[in-house]
């Protein structure tokens, strides 16, 4: 039995020290934004309260699906890196971006350089689709993340990712492995609304039903959510876990939440359970529901 914890979209606070020059552009917008809102939503106390259930649980590993930033400046990617060790050794987790990451062309940059030991492959190679062989697992990461206009929050995976996840998923597949890919935009039609979506979820499903998957996990919407797509031998359920920090004060997502999933099985037969476990309004985090991801959702 493997365990994978999934946790997503801290958008961890308060924002650091920055420069006027570096609000420029969009980033000016979402500052504003974070003023008005974020920075009220997003409770690092009850991120806090989430981590340490993350880790009394003891997972063998820990995902996490992007948006540890606010509006993608250097100084937040340096916070994240305080963040992502306090989860544990930095070959026990592993890290994709979402679209706050990549705010502007600026973020790619200092994204790359503060976050590469989370975002690389087993051999050290960097760059996306990254691929990491834990246990009887196949990790595929994905970025979705892209500089857009203000107000956008879209992303796009690109043909040449698309085509190497391709490849990567028939290598775990040959490897005997249990294929799990991690991905911060819903990676299908209808996952979310418009200015929000993946640009081009219907060529990662028209992949995923060519090659296959046991499992995909995002965040960006806030909120949980489980789709089934056709794969190659079987249904792919595709999990989306809320963000692991907005408290009673958020009112764009659910209250902060973390996935534990239990895998066993083989990849023509997989066994695997999702544990969500949300922060209540008491001030404890406690297991909220059990769902079976095995079997298909598709009639």
């Amino acid at each position: 039995m493997f365990s994978l914890a999934h946790l997503s979209d801290p958008h961890l606070g308060p924002l650091t020290k920055f420069s006027l020059r570096e609000l420029i552009g969009k980033r000016a917008t979402g500052y504003v934004n974070w003023r008005r809102k974020r920075r009220h939503a997003h409770d690092m106390e009850i991120l806090g309260l989430i981590v340490a259930d993350v880790l009394a649980q003891k997972p063998d590993h820990i995902a996490c699906t992007g948006d540890v930033s606010h509006i993608g400046l250097p100084t937040e990617f340096k916070t994240a890196v305080s963040f992502l060790d306090t989860l544990g050794t930095r070959d026990a987790v592993s890290f994709v971006p979402g679209n706050h990451d990549c705010y502007t062309r600026s973020s790619v940059a200092a994204l790359a350089r503060e976050l590469g030991p989370w975002s690389a492959s087993d051999d050290g190679a960097a760059g996306y689709p990254w691929y990491r062989r834990r246990g009887p697992v196949a990790l595929i990461g994905m970025n979705t993340g892209i500089p857009t206009m203000p107000l956008m929050a879209t992303g796009r995976v690109g043909s040449a990712q698309i085509a190497a996840a391709e490849a990567l998923l028939a290598r775990g597949r040959s490897e005997g492995l249990i294929r799990i890919v991690l991905i911060h935009h819903p990676p299908y039609v209808g996952g979310a609304r418009r200015t929000r979506e993946l640009l081009d979820a219907p060529a990662f499903e028209a992949m995923l039903h060519r090659a296959g998957a046991e499992l995909v996990l995002h965040g960006h919407n806030h909120r949980f959510s489980l789709a089934w797509r056709r794969g190659r031998d079987h249904d792919v359920p595709i999990v989306g876990v809320p963000s692991a920090s907005i408290g009673p004060r958020g009112s764009h997502g659910e209250l902060a939440c973390w996935h534990l999933l239990r895998i066993d099985g083989t990849p023509e037969a997989p066994a695997i359970s999702l544990e969500r476990r949300a922060f209540d309004l008491d001030g404890t985090v406690k297991l909220l529901q059990l769902v079976p991801l095995t079997g298909g959702g598709l009639v």
